[in-house]
């Protein structure tokens, strides 16, 4: 795999920023068929950090709706996989540098 395919993009939310903050942990959206080897090479290669711990989690998809003129529109939005990366003591990863 890519590392574009491995790597979609960061979670930045209020909890991924405490668990940067307090544990060294960051979010990542992740390919659905990457596995754990491969994403901490990515990351180490993307950002030049030691992972010591990568833990995943598959989101499932939800189901929503909503109500326009022609009446009520519903559909599901698709699951994805999600990737908590926690690095070296003493390293961090900078994720509003490229904003």
């Amino acid at each position: 795999m890519k590392l574009a395919d491995i790597l979609v993009k960061p979670i930045i939310s209020e909890k991924s920023n405490r668990l940067s903050e307090k544990r060294n942990t960051y979010a990542f959206r992740v390919g659905r068929k990457a596995n754990k080897l491969e994403i901490k090479k990515a990351v180490e290669e993307f950002y030049g950090v030691s992972v010591v711990d990568v833990n995943t989690v598959v989101v499932p998809g939800k189901s929503k709706s909503r109500f326009t003129k022609a009446g009520v529109i519903s559909g599901r939005k698709p699951a994805y996989k999600k990737a908590y990366v926690t690095v070296a003591e003493g390293e961090n990863i900078d994720l509003y540098g490229s904003l």
